[in-house]
This record gives C-alpha cells, structure tokens and sequence, in this order.
C-alpha cells in the first residue's frame, strides 16, 4: 500500500509549512493552502513563508494557494494543520470539495471548547458518515524550526487500521524524520492537546523562579493526570509513555521554542493573559485547551489538579504564586493511582 498522486496541506503556519516542505522534498506535488491572501501572495513570489517560518526557502514541489478548493479537490491525501478554534469552520468548507474515501491527517494539538472534542472528533460530527474518509493523526515532540533544518525527530502516525498507519509512515518518514506507527487515535490527541496546558504550568515555574526540581515534579504529575484522562475515555496507557506522551510534554515544558511555556513565563513574572497574547502572531493552544479540560475532567469525573488550577490563572485571575501553594498543600496521596495488590493481581 503505498500513495503516488498529489498532497493537500490545510493550513500554512510554522508547522503546516513545514510537513508541506518535507512531503514536497520527498517528491509529491504539495498544494499548500494559505489563509492570508497578502501572505499567499509572498509565498508564491518569495518562495518563503515570511511570517511564520522565515528564512526557509520553499521547495519547487510546494504550491500556495489562497482558494480551498485548489487543495482539496482532486487530492486523496490531505494533511490538516490549523487552529482547533477555526478546525470545525474550515472543515466544513472543505466538505463540497472532499473526494468521497480520502485520507485525512490531522495535525491539529486541541481540543474544541463547545464540545469538547478531539480533532478527530470533529470530523466525525462534520463529515456525511462514518466511512466517508479515513482518519489519521500525527502527534510527538516536534518544533517546526528544528524539523525543517532536518535536525532528527521521531513522531507518531496513528489511524484506526494499522495498514493506513503503515502507507503514512511512508508517506512522511525522512532520514530525519522518523514516524512510528499506532492504533490509539484518541490517546495520541489527548497527548498533543492536554501536554500545551502542563505547559503553561511549567513555564509559570520558570517565570515565578523557582529551580528544576520544581519543573520535573509538574511534568511527572502532569504526565499522571494527563494519563487519568487519557484511559478514562479510552486510550492505552502505554501511549503515554511514547513519543506523543511524555516525548511532546517534556518537549513543550522545557524547550525555548515552546508557545505555551512561553505564555507560561511571562503569567509567572506577572504579566496580564491579554497583554501577552496580543503580542502572538501563532496561536499558544494550551489557553484554549485549559477551558476544555477543566469541563472535559468534571464531565469525566476526573482529577487534573494541576490543569484545573492553570485554568483558574488563566480564566478566574488567580495569582500563579497561589496556584503553587494550593497544589503543594493538597491532601497527602500515594504516587500510585492503582494499588500494588490490584497490579499484582492483574498480573496473574
């Protein structure tokens, strides 16, 4: 099972520009749609995304275009790499257009706010029927700036059948950039999406001051309500463990090039959400997602103190040194949310 025709890449910030520049390095025909008119325009003159991805010379098999139809129509292959807040917009545009049996991969880290679904989830509400596309997802520990230098990664290609998983691999795999494959959809989005609010948190740590021990306990105990989530709706546990798990976390929380721990940061020295956000060309996904999460864990019944309390920061004015306290001074817990007598006796 392998893909020749050519690639439609929805979306043209640093990420989307990005995967079109390596499926376009490999050979296919990439049409690259470009929200900005003025920025399309650019692109196509320059051969350079100026905004968002400058300083990168686009490669010849790219084409922008500013008219949907151009990259969806005719193309079996379609990469989806836009905002979670405009996804549901944008996807029901894309559907006169959409071939009946198409591939669709998203790329998308968020979970929409009205309904609190994954990215997949949308496409399930928005799509004719169930079997009107395939779906697929990519997910793990990748900053568009290192990917298009060609500094190794590893990332993860999940789908519901491990044959569609295994045609993408192909698809994206490089010498340098390594797709491993899954089964679990919804454990990879939940990964991508949840990951950006632990962020926050950790970038709030560095901003209050405070040192690496500090930072490693908010990703290990993010990781864990993360993780409660994730198998409440259906995950693998395991997933947690790879690249799109605790890969992208430790990524996000510690990486200079991080959106949300850079949003993070500045919460933590004081600044005001609005103030910093208006400065933003590219989205921080993590701000939207933490009003997703805090009614996705109540409707789920699920313990996330560390999101709650970032959405509190970032919705109720909550100070981030309070925030700390009150996480610090929260009744005493084994580590463990399962019993060794229950592990052992799943075991046997």
């Amino acid at each position: 099972m392998s893909y020749v025709g050519p690639i439609g890449v929805i979306g043209a910030g640093s990420w989307g520009t990005t995967l079109a520049q390596i499926l376009a390095e490999k050979g296919y025909r990439v049409d690259l749609w470009v929200y900005e008119a003025d920025l399309c325009a650019i692109m196509a003159e320059t051969r350079e995304n100026t905004i968002y991805l400058p300083g990168f010379q686009l490669h010849e098999n790219l084409v922008p275009h500013n008219d949907l139809e151009s990259v969806v129509a005719d193309h079996s292959l379609l990469v989806m790499v836009v905002p979670s807040h405009v996804y549901r917009n944008v996807a029901s545009q894309m559907l006169p257009f959409l071939k009946k049996g198409s591939i669709i991969v998203s790329a998308t880290k968020g979970i929409e706010n009205e309904t609190l679904l994954t990215m997949s989830g949308i496409w399930q509400e928005v799509l004719p029927s169930k079997s009107f596309v395939q779906l697929a997802c990519l997910g793990g520990p990748t900053f568009a700036r290192e990917v298009i230098q060609k500094i190794p990664t590893a990332i993860t290609v999940a789908a519901d059948d491990l044959d569609l998983a295994r045609m993408l691999q192909n698809v994206f795999s490089t010498s340098f950039f390594r797709v491993y494959t899954s089964l679990d959809k919804i454990g990879l989005e939940l990964a991508g999406a949840l990951k950006n609010v632990i962020a926050l948190a950790a970038g709030a740590s560095d901003g209050l001051g405070f040192g690496y021990n500090s930072r490693a306990a908010l990703i290990t105990r993010g990781l864990a309500e993360i993780s409660r989530l994730g198998v409440k709706m259906g995950a693998h546990p395991l997933t947690f463990s790879g690249l799109s798990g605790i890969g992208d976390l430790v990524l996000t929380c510690t990486g200079d090039l991080s959106r949300n721990r850079m949003v993070g940061f500045q919460l933590g020295q004081g600044r005001k959400l609005e103030d910093i956000l208006g400065e933003m060309r590219m989205v921080a996904e993590g701000v939207k997602t933490a009003r997703s999460v805090h009614f996705l864990a109540q409707r789920k019944e699920v313990e996330m103190p560390i999101s709650e309390l970032v959405y509190q920061v970032l919705f109720e004015n909550k100070k981030p040194l309070l925030a700390v306290r009150e996480l610090m001074d929260r009744d005493l817990k084994h580590e463990l949310e399962v019993s060794w007598e229950m592990m052992r006796d799943g075991c046997q």
